[in-house]
């Protein structure tokens, strides 16, 4: 066929039509295209069908031609051209697939039209997939074809695929190179996670697509395997970000492990080479940057300049050692780190021990991976992150921009593939840092660092304050502060490589920085091993160099933590120059090494170039333009109060302490802002220029003994005459005030300089700086000032006394001195003495000034004088001790004289301290203390605040803290107040103001002080009583000093807060009270608010202190409970208790005079404790030693009474003793016995050590035993072995012990673990879950899983048993209920149906117990209302709840209560309940369902806990209203109950009865689980108001008459039965009258009996009538009715006449089942449900002469049993019976029928009666229908000669007299209302008497009938029928018997009972034998 035979021939106007895309194809309407100025409008069918025909053409041979045809449109109209190709429906593709693709990247490109054509091709009807992979390949195509990979054009791939929402569809195809380069551009547009997608990815697809990403990475970043360095050869847009680079790496590593080892170990190069790529040089933090360097751009300024020097060992810094080679859980981090992870450790733990102490061969051989490496990646190479060898590589150019290359002859491969993450691939170290911080965050980090650098006016931080900020910032939950932590962080770290270019004073801030953070743990694992490493690094750096500096500045800000690194500090100890390190610091590196803190934390000094010109740009901010402001703070916390007086201006220095009450002590480093401070201004020293000053710091630093010649030319030649006065200046102030070490090499610098003018200029310098500091501020927590002080005294003796010079009077009087700061106080004598000891050691150098020189012993005579002093402080007599030891003096020897006591020395003191604290006026006011300068110039005051703690106003006795009534008493009212005198009546808000501000902080304060004193005390005492074996001693000093301790943290915990507190809440108080006050008003206020917190805020703070003081004690008394115990026990053992490790420890180490002997503890150490006993700080000094009041004061015996956990074990040992002893001597060598014998030793064990791994032990060994012991030994020895066991479990399980949750989870865990072969003892099982020792929930789950649907044969068999046991047979363990084995019998029910008659055996008979036990009541879908309530249950035992879900779920519940009770709550609360729901979204409660559960059961708790208070509240005060009491429960129970109700009818849909339904059942289960949980804690304490409370108010409040309700009324009322059955009285015996009170209520019974349709509640009712009857059953059938089981008895009877009037049918029914669980001597209620006939039905009077009952019309219908009474027959036994019945075999069944009945021989339980009582139903039952089959009905002649009859009349002759009782009793329940089986079982019981072969069967017939009717009516009407026959037909002879005469009151008896039935005429002939018969 040609193409002129087409239909349409011309083709070129084919494409001329104007084109509509039908059917809508658009949102925006139709689209015209038009491309020809003459459309001509053509049919686009036909259109179609043109191009179908080409297409068909091309496929039959065309192809060519038709593919020409076809190019004029691709050119000129390609949109028209593919919209036809799409909506072509054709079967020939080859030619239509290739036109697409060719069509498809005109529309990729920048087509008007692509965004419609692409939107169709994707999404348009009927589009098939293959179009969308052709598209997709189409893209793939585009993109790597040309220009190959141009990232403009896959950006606009990713735009495309995200408009039509084809993005996953695109990247889960092919070819992967394309889908790869997709994925890493989504990933960086925040599209998709690309590690989530690689890993999925590389988990789908294996090796290919891992092979694919290794491509890519080479194409897209060549240098990863040594190639160029990017720039080279790529454009920007082309280069990978480093973040995807190392995400991918990341992947691709962690399956390093599982490839081919040849892709393995390229992965394994390319991760080593990756930070080569990354390492792009970043900017400095703002503000640090040198103004020289120029902000670098390319890799290679990585390179630091810093000399790289190998770090021989830092393998050990590998943080977690080798682990497995790789850790699916951490994807990203190398292998080798995986251990540190998954076994999170302190990261001082973390570190192996030291394997190869000189790792030097860094980069021995790396084959031949690459040729050239560029040096950019190893700028930062000396520390390749962490655990790598040592890495000795050639010294580095300093040339930045120099690229050298790297012989690779010496690169050893492992080593290079354990050096896989460098430093600057910080993406390891933090996985967070791993993401993009946006340019805010960037910003706001960035801002931070430039406040620590700035100087004022500047806005500034100080790094104390950025490390707070930061730790705030870490644990902060707004993740933008995260993230700002995270972004400086990494900034910090990443700019370590630029700190040697920093700046000295920029330096020194930033390496402060770096140890704080060390120091504050900010960091941890890797980032901690990093920092740790830098700073390692730095101090290896020369002696002196910048970065050492760095390293010293950074150390000693974070010493402290070097006793958890002792790793560390061997690494540090073993740097060349260690011994050059401040003194100090080796201090603390030496002791960190055995992990310890120095003995005496030395508080040494460090001088860096950076400290000196930070500190002096911090002396220059202090010099201001003009003076502040009084009482204004400089920016910069200084340490003195010293004024200074200027030529020009008065500066004046307010002390920032003064001002700052919460500024920490300046405890660091030795801080020399004091004499830089007070440098007088007055004569200002010539300064040299800043080269000189560098030049001469420079000379300094490197002096040494060795150079010291040549460094003093050096300083001659470099400074001039002018400069010298400054260079001593700097020598005293910068290096002889901080630097004590090097004092020798400066005094011999002096010597070697022989210029006597300047040594004359330092010791005027050293004499001014004395000055400065004896007379600064002498605040406690100044030690820099007195470090500073003793440095500058030794400095002093050495320039003078050691070289033969005076002291003079004139510069400084020593002994005046010393009897200035005598007189002055403590913190005086603190600075004095080390000073004037540090003086007088140089006298021992000197020839002249050496002992016994009587100027130097005139002040040792002083100081001996002192040291007698007994309050004088230890540490200062240890001063004067180690003066005379080194003076070579024996203080005893001295001749101390009277020169402290004397007088006139005093009046003619020259005062060379500053003026006294002491001087303060009474701190009751507080005035402002001004000092002012005494100058010809004008002087300015300045106002502080003083610092000293006001003087104690109260002994510690005054206070009673036992509540807040006691602040009453002591509460200061000053009557001078204005605003008191305008408004009395506000006096009364102080108190109430003063109590809420105490008690709002009394309870933190109190807990973080005792947490704080307790840890500093106990170890101090466990320290200094280590060796002494008297507990008392060792607690009554435990006491003082925590009493001491306790109060002082207390006082400065919340002085400031109180005193905020209290002003705060008067003023609101006041503002309330006078609500519209004038401004003068509020002045006042103002003004009485501040005074009265003033006068106040001691008294609070005494009483918030005493709290915190008696509740310490007790605490104490805990923490060191095993200290008393080992003591004790010690010495009940005979010895001496001392500590070996200690006394090893004191007798290697400490020197003799410190030493701790054996023994009592010192007197003089006792005397410190004494001292804090006097002393409890804010309280008066008292000189009664005694315990302070309160718990103390209790006889030292209970008040730490032996440790309880030991206690406990004690008692148990000697159970178990006593238990052994007990054995007969001929069972010792029982195996039982013996296990018994290893019991106890275990217990001793355990006793001793007092752990709890050593109880889980004992648990399991105990549990296991329990599980061992078979039944096959002795009987007695048995019981006893259980015995024994059992009291071991039980003692652990005590609360004081280890508690019921965690004993019986432990012990669960043992039965499931546990060995099969005794696993399954059921004994054992059963014995412990009696016990209440088992976890239900867990060992149900267990149980169900171990059965395995069946088949676990063992397990099914258990099972069955267990199930038996607990649940069916009658010693039922009372508190196991079925919902505590609902999977077991899930699974049994399961296995039952599913096994199609091959059941287990036993197994259907046991589920249909169990079901026609519960099932009347359960529905066991997983998931319904019934599995709701269960796990309700379950869950109502649980109590991890998530931290602050009580106090919420509190604060909803208050809440809740006060809206339903408001007035504005609305019409059944709704308005209150839509606000209400509100919060509960609000505070996250409805999020999830355990959350929604746990706040039900914390309600509920809640709710039940006021029932309970408030019934104690009666108790303890018998005169309050019972009404009022109850009245205040139900406040709460009422409106929790609406709350519930409300949450049930609007949860889900108005129309969703499920969700209701399901949240009812859940509360129920909840609230049934707490009252369970509740009535097993409190037993006979248990209450049942609440619950009874909750129950009735709901089931009123949801059977309230509203259509919601209605719809789901029968779940509703299912739910309540489920709940009644659960808490039958059997399972809570303590909720028994509640529930009988439910069960009976009127609602209840009308709902579930009369309402419901089709009687669906009748089978629920009669299961709750039968769990009262079984629960009665035991007591009725002892008769043992106590008062309380009266009052139910009676309240049974009540509800069965209820019953019997208004719903007998249901009686007639049920009877049953009824008289089934009716012991038989219950004989009148078991009348009253016999009694009961229909409502319709009149029965014919009994007493009727003549009357024929076989004529009765009803006398043939059968009655309705609903219960299946055959089930407790056995199979066979049934089975055999039907025989029987049948064709009378087998012969045997007669004969054996006794057997089958008798269970046992104990006489009242030797029968099984249900089987008795369903036997005799069944075959009465049968024979009616045997009788009606033959045609006739029941008679005393049907009944008879018939299997049947056979059957009764065996067991009437074969049982013995119980038996026949029972069987009798059987026939007997059936005589009731006229029907088949009354007349039927009458006939019978008459024809066994007249065919009884014994009297004594008659007789018992007779006392069947009569013990029925002699009780109080009602009385059946059967039964009077059946016995008015007997007595009354002569046939039967019944007058006739011996038993009617046996005795005159039995005959009476019988005559009145006959005249009752006949009347009195006929009683009398047929007695006589006369009547009718």
């Amino acid at each position: 066929m040609t193409i002129e035979k087409l239909p349409h021939a011309k083709l070129p106007s084919l494409f001329e039509f104007q084109f509509l895309i039908s059917e809508g194809e658009s949102d925006s309407g139709p689209v015209r295209f038009s491309w020809n100025s003459s459309p001509s409008s053509r049919n686009v069918r036909k259109s179609l069908d043109l191009i179908e025909s080409l297409l068909r053409l091309a496929e039959v041979g065309q192809y060519e031609q038709v593919k020409q045809l076809f190019s004029f449109p691709i050119k000129h109209c390609p949109d028209m051209l593919v919209l036809a190709l799409l909506q072509i429906n054709t079967s020939w593709h080859t030619l239509r697939h290739e036109l697409i693709s060719t069509l498809m990247p005109i529309f990729l490109g920048n087509h008007p039209n692509s965004a419609i054509i692409l939107h169709y091709a994707w999404h348009g009807q009927g589009q098939s997939p293959s179009i969308r992979q052709l598209i997709m390949h189409a893209m793939a195509e585009w993109y790597m074809r040309g220009e190959q990979y141009d990232q403009a054009k896959l950006s606009r791939i990713l735009d495309v695929a995200q408009d039509l929402k084809a993005l996953s569809m695109l990247l889960n195809g092919t070819p992967f190179a394309f889908v790869i380069d997709l994925a890493a551009l989504a990933s960086r547009r925040e599209y998709l996670k690309l590690d989530k997608w690689l890993t999925d990815k590389i988990r789908e697809h294996g090796e290919p697509f891992i092979q694919a990403c290794m491509t890519f990475l080479k194409r897209r970043c060549p240098s990863i395997l040594g190639g160029l360095a990017p720039e080279k050869d790529q454009p920007k847009s082309a280069q990978l970000p480093p973040e995807t680079l190392a995400t991918m790496l990341a992947c691709l590593q962690a399956c390093a492990g599982s490839v081919s080892q040849e892709l393995s170990e390229t992965i394994l190069t390319m991760v080593a080479n990756c930070s080569n790529v990354m390492n792009k040089a970043r900017q400095p933090p703002p503000g640090v940057m040198p103004k020289g360097r120029p902000p670098s751009a390319s890799s290679l300024d990585a390179i630091s300049p810093v000399q790289i020097d190998p770090l021989a060992g830092m393998a050990s810094l590998s943080i977690g050692g080798s682990a497995a080679p790789h850790t699916q859980s951490m994807q990203g981090f190398p292998p080798n780190l995986g251990s540190a992870f998954s076994t999170p450790q302190s990261p001082a733990k973390a570190f192996p021990p030291l394997s190869t102490p000189n790792q030097t061969t860094a980069f021995s051989a790396i084959g031949g991976i690459s040729s050239q490496l560029p040096v950019g990646g190893l700028g930062t190479g000396s520390l390749t992150g962490i655990g790598t060898g040592a890495l000795g590589l050639p010294a580095v150019n300093n040339d930045p921009f120099v690229q050298r290359k790297l012989g690779t002859s010496g690169l050893n491969q492992p080593t290079f593939q354990q050096s896989k993450m460098k430093p600057s691939d910080l993406s390891q170290v933090w996985p967070e840092a791993n993401q993009h911080f946006s340019k805010e965050i960037d910003d706001e980090a960035n801002s931070y660092f430039q406040r620590i650098y700035n100087h004022p006016p500047h806005p500034t931080m100080s790094v104390d304050e950025v490390l707070e900020m930061l730790q705030r910032f870490k644990d902060s939950t707004i993740k933008r502060e995260r993230e700002v932590f995270n972004c400086m962080l990494r900034n910090l770290f990443e700019e370590y490589r630029f700190f040697p270019q920093y700046p000295d004073k920029e330096l020194h801030i930033t390496a402060c920085l770096f140890g704080g953070i060390i120091e504050k743990g900010l960091v941890t694992y890797m980032a901690l091993g990093l920092a740790l490493r830098y700073v390692l690094e730095a101090l290896r750096k020369p002696f002196g160099s910048k970065m050492y500096y760095f390293g010293i500045a950074a150390l000693d800000r974070f010493k402290n933590r070097l006793k958890d690194y002792p790793q560390y500090c061997q690494h540090l100890a073993s740097i060349s120059h260690f011994m050059q390190f401040p003194h100090h610091l080796q201090e603390y590196i030496e002791y960190g090494q055995q992990s310890r803190d120095p003995p005496v934390k030395m508080q040494g000094s460090i001088t860096t170039p950076g400290s000196i010109a930070l500190a002096q740009a911090q002396a220059q901010a202090q010099v201001p333009a003009k003076a502040p402001l009084a009482g204004q703070v400089s920016t910069m916390v200084t340490t003195s109060t010293t004024t200074t007086v200027a030529k020009t201006v008065t500066v004046t220095r307010p002390t920032g302490v003064s001002f700052k009450k919460d500024v920490p002590p300046s405890i660091n480093t030795t801080n020399i802002d004091t004499l830089l401070v007070a440098t007088d201004q007055t004569e200002r020293i010539v300064e040299p220029p800043e080269n000189i000053q560098e030049k001469i710091a420079f000379i300094f630093n490197n002096l040494s003994q060795s150079n010291m010649t040549q460094k003093v030319e050096e300083l001659k030649e470099t400074v001039k005459e002018e400069f010298m006065p400054w260079v001593s200046q700097y020598l005293v102030m910068k290096r002889v005030s901080i630097e004590p070490n090097f004092h020798s090499l400066y005094s011999n610098f002096l010597d070697t300089l022989k210029n006597p003018e300047f040594n004359k200029m330092v010791l005027n310098e050293t004499y001014r700086n004395i000055k400065v500091l004896l007379t600064s501020d002498k605040a406690a927590a100044n030690f820099s000032d007195r470090s500073l002080l003793k440095n500058l005294g030794h400095w002093l003796g050495m320039i003078t006394l050691a070289k033969n010079k005076p002291i003079l009077h004139t510069d400084l009087d020593v002994k005046s001195l010393l009897l200035e700061a005598y007189v002055k106080g403590q913190q005086e004598l603190l600075y004095v003495v080390p000073f004037v000891a540090k003086v007088l050691e140089s006298s021992i150098r000197s020839v002249v000034f050496r002992p016994p020189n009587p100027w130097t012993m005139a002040i040792m005579n002083v100081l001996a004088e002192l040291h007698q002093e007994h309050d004088l402080k230890l540490n200062l007599k240890f001063e004067i001790e180690v003066l005379c030891k080194n003076l070579a003096l024996d203080i005893n020897e001295l001749k101390p004289g009277n020169l402290l006591k004397d007088k006139d020395r005093l009046k003619n003191l020259d005062e060379q301290l500053s003026a006294p604290k002491k001087d303060v006026k009474q701190p009751e006011e507080l005035p402002p203390i001004t000092t002012t300068t005494t100058s010809t110039t004008p002087a300015t005051s300045t106002t502080c605040t003083a610092t000293v703690p006001p003087q104690p106003q109260y002994s510690y006795h005054d206070i009673n803290v036992y509540s807040l009534a006691g602040l009453a008493p002591h509460i200061t009212l000053n009557p001078t107040i204005p605003l008191f005198q305008a408004h009395p009546q506000l006096k009364q808000c102080v108190r109430q103001a003063i109590e809420r501000a105490v008690q709002e902080l009394v309870h933190p304060v109190v807990d973080r002080s005792i947490k704080i004193a307790m840890t500093t005390c106990e170890q101090i005492v466990r320290k200094d009583f280590a060796l002494d074996s008297e507990e008392s001693r060792m607690r009554i000093a435990a006491h003082h000093m925590m009493r001491n301790l306790t109060a002082g943290m207390a006082m400065i915990t919340c002085r400031e807060p109180l005193l905020m507190s209290i002003s705060t809440n008067l003023k609101n108080s006041f503002a309330s009270a006078l609500r519209t006050a004038s401004p003068q008003q509020r002045e006042m206020m103002d003004q009485a608010a501040a005074q009265l917190a003033q006068d106040n805020c001691e008294l609070a703070c005494c009483f918030i202190q005493k709290t915190a003081v008696e509740k310490a004690g007790p605490e104490m008394d805990k923490r060191l409970a095993t200290e008393f115990e080992l003591r004790k026990h010690a010495r009940q053992e005979g010895r001496r208790y001392c500590d070996p490790v200690v006394l090893t420890y004191q007798a290697e180490r400490m020197p003799e005079q410190i030493r701790l002997k054996v023994g009592g503890v010192d007197p003089k150490q006792l005397a410190v404790y004494e001292e804090f006993a006097r002393n409890v700080p804010g309280f008066l000094p008292t000189n009664d030693l005694s315990q302070p009041t309160g718990f103390l004061a209790q006889p030292m015996k209970q008040a730490w009474a032996t440790d309880d956990v030991a206690q406990i074990y004690d008692k148990c040992i000697t159970e178990l003793e006593q238990h052994l002893h007990a054995i007969p001597p001929t069972l010792a060598m029982n195996p039982q016995a013996q296990a018994l014998r290893s019991l106890l030793e275990v217990v001793v064990l355990s006793r001793n050590s007092r752990d709890a791994i050593a109880a889980l032990g004992l648990l399991q060994k105990a549990v296991e035993g329990l599980l061992d012991a078979t039944s096959g030994a002795d009987a007695d020895l048995l019981l006893r072995y259980r015995e024994c066991h059992l009291l071991v479990l039980k003692a652990l399980q005590d609360g004081r012990a280890y508690g019921s949750p965690w004993c019986n989870k432990q012990i669960t865990r043992c039965l499931i673990e546990c060995r099969d072969e005794y696993k399954y003892n059921v004994e054992a099982v059963e014995l412990l879950i009696r016990n209440h020792l088992v976890n239900m929930q867990q060992y149900d789950l267990h149980l169900a899983q171990s059965m395995e649907n069946g088949l676990n044969y063992m397990a099914v068999a258990f099972a069955m048993q267990l199930v038996k046991i607990l649940l069916v047979d009658e010693r039922s363990v009372a508190h196991v209920t079925e919902a505590d084995l609902f999977h077991t019998i899930e699974t049994l029910m399961r296995i039952n149906a599913h096994s199609r008659g091959n059941a287990p055996e036993g197994l259907p008979q046991l589920m249909e117990v169990v079901r026609s036990n519960y099932e009347a009541m359960i529905d066991r879908a997983h998931g319904g209302p019934n599995f709701m309530m269960h796990s309700g249950i379950s869950q109502a035992s649980e109590y991890d709840d998530p931290p602050g879900l009580r106090e919420k779920a509190e604060y909803l519940l208050r809440e809740w209560v006060n809206l339903y009770h408001s007035a504005a709550a609305g019409r059944d609360s709704t308005k209150a309940f839509s606000a209400f729901v509100g919060q509960m979204h609000q505070q996250g409660i409805l999020k999830t369902d355990d959350l929604i559960t746990r706040f039900f059961r914390l309600c509920t708790e809640m709710c039940v806990e006021i029932s309970y208070r408030a019934q104690a509240e009666q108790q303890h005060n018998p005169a309050a209203n019972p009404t009022m009491i109850r009245a205040k429960c139900y406040h709460n129970l009422d409106a929790f109950v609406r709350l519930i109700a409300l949450l049930v009818k609007h949860s889900g849909e108005a129309t969703n009865t499920v969700t209701k339904i399901n949240l009812l059942n859940k509360v129920l289960g909840i609230v049934v689980g707490v009252l369970l949980q509740d009535h097993d804690v409190r037993q006979s304490e248990f209450q049942q108001l609440p619950y009874h409370r909750i129950f009735i108010m709901l089931l009123l409040e949801l059977n309230a008459p509203e259509h919601v309700l209605e719809t789901i009324n029968f779940q509703t009322l299912t739910a309540f039965c489920n709940t009644f059955h659960i808490l039958r009285p059997t399972k809570a015996p303590g909720f028994v009258y509640a529930w009988l009170e439910l069960i009976s209520h009127r609602i209840f019974i009308a709902r579930m009996l009369a309402h419901t349709p089709q009687q669906k509640g009748w089978p629920m009712y009669a299961q709750l009538l039968i769990d009262l009857f079984k629960y009665l059953a035991p007591f009725l059938r002892n008769v043992e009715l106590t008062k309380p089981m009266q009052i139910l008895y009676k309240g049974t009877l009540r509800v069965l006449l209820v019953l019997l009037h208004d719903f007998p049918e249901f009686l007639c029914d049920y009877h049953y089942g009824f008289c089934d669980v009716i012991p038989p001597n219950c004989i009148q209620l078991r009348n009253l449900i016999l009694s009961a006939f229909p409502r319709n039905m009149r029965l014919p009077d009994p007493f009727t002469p003549n009357l024929k009952v076989d004529m009765l019309s009803e006398i043939n219908i059968a009655p309705r049993i609903l219960t299946n009474f055959t089930g407790v027959m056995p199979p066979q036994f049934k089975k055999d019976l039907d025989s029987y019945l049948k064709t009378r075999s087998p012969v045997t069944f007669l004969s054996d029928l006794r057997s089958n009945l008798q269970v046992s021989n104990e006489p009242g339980n030797r029968y099984n009666l249900q089987l008795i009582n369903a036997l005799v139903l069944y075959v009465g039952t049968q024979a009616i229908a045997h009788i009606h089959n033959k045609g006739s009905t029941p008679s005393m002649s049907t009944i008879t000669h018939s299997a049947h009859m056979d059957i009764f009349q065996n067991l009437a002759v074969d049982l013995d007299t119980e038996g026949r009782y029972l069987f009798l009793n059987a026939i007997a329940n059936q005589l009731r209302y006229p029907n088949s089986h009354t007349h039927y079982f009458s006939c019978t019981m008459l024809y066994l008497f007249a065919e009884a072969n014994t009297e004594a069967i008659q007789e018992q017939i007779t006392r069947v009938l009569l013990e029925r009717l002699i009780v109080n009516r009602p009385h059946p009407w059967g039964l009077l029928i059946t016995f008015i026959e007997l007595i009354k037909n002569p046939a039967f002879k019944f007058w006739n018997h011996e038993f009617v005469h046996c005795a005159p009151e039995i005959e009476k008896l019988f005559q009145s009972v006959a005249q009752c039935c006949m009347g009195q005429k006929q009683a009398q002939q047929v007695m006589e034998g006369t009547g009718a018969s």
